[in-house]
């Protein structure tokens, strides 16, 4: 009976530690990876044990960033020519977050404005909408009209611009005008927002290539909207970390918003 009693303890605690193992919903899940020039990059989000995100990212690796084409004399604007422009894909573990997919844009002459942005730097477009929705966004000439359709102010931060026009395949730009580069410093790094058509279509860290190779464990606080206009989790902060050969644009601080 001794024996018996052994054998029946063993096996509830060992069904007990499966349970366990399986209720733990946490890790990285890791997006496919694409080729960026030399290099490659992919996307990963970062779950806690409850399954609730903690981190959402795109990983650049060095062979990438030291194989862009760098200068020329094109200000005039973004590129949609493939060359350098890649779509990438998040797990799907990253749906408990409010972001669909991630279109990385590199600029190797920078963009207007030509004062201010003119440094080659990336457009990290952390998108809410569909790649095939992305698509289909218009440029400015054909449909002015959706893209001076602007979010109610309270779906974007306080000290957030509009500086006029908008970009096929993105939508209208959100500045903030406190920002270091608009007020007589260097540009490294900003933060912008989306819209098309009423709605929040994405969230732009954009940084130079500079600052992405000599910065390391830099962060920055992402200003907020008073409201959202979906339910979902939404980053507070935004990092830049380095390690082993990769750069990593990083999303994180995720609290739960309610659609209002």
């Amino acid at each position: 009976m001794k024996k018996l009693g052994f054998i029946l303890l063993a096996t509830a605690f060992f069904a007990t530690s499966c349970k366990k193992d399986n209720d733990n919903k946490g890790g990285i899940f890791k997006g496919p990876e694409v080729q960026v020039h030399d290099g490659k990059a992919w996307t990963w989000v970062q779950l806690d044990k409850s399954g609730n995100p903690e981190r959402l990212a795109i990983t650049v690796n060095d062979a990438a960033l030291n194989s862009l084409p760098v200068g020329g004399d094109d200000h005039s604007g973004h590129d949609h020519s493939g060359e350098n422009n890649w779509i990438l894909p998040f797990h799907p573990k990253a749906g408990a977050t409010a972001f669909d997919h991630i279109g990385l844009d590199w600029n190797p002459a920078g963009h207007e404005p030509e004062p201010v942005y003119g440094k080659p730097h990336f457009d990290f477009h952390f998108y809410m909408i569909s790649s095939a929705a992305v698509a289909a966004i218009p440029p400015y000439e054909v449909d002015s009209l959706k893209f001076k359709n602007w979010p109610a102010p309270e779906y974007l931060p306080a000290n957030y611009i509009n500086p006029g026009g908008g970009v096929p395949q993105m939508g209208a730009h959100w500045i903030d005008f406190t920002s270091p580069e608009l007020n007589g410093q260097p540009f490294t790094q900003t933060f912008i927002y989306g819209s098309f058509d009423g709605k929040v279509n994405f969230y732009e860290p954009m940084i130079t290539l500079e600052f992405i190779k000599t910065a390391n464990n830099f962060e920055r606080s992402i200003p907020q909207p008073a409201k959202v206009q979906k339910s979902s989790y939404y980053p507070t902060k935004m990092r830049i970390e380095k390690h082993d050969g990769l750069n990593e644009i990083i999303l994180e601080g995720f609290v739960y918003r309610t659609q209002a």
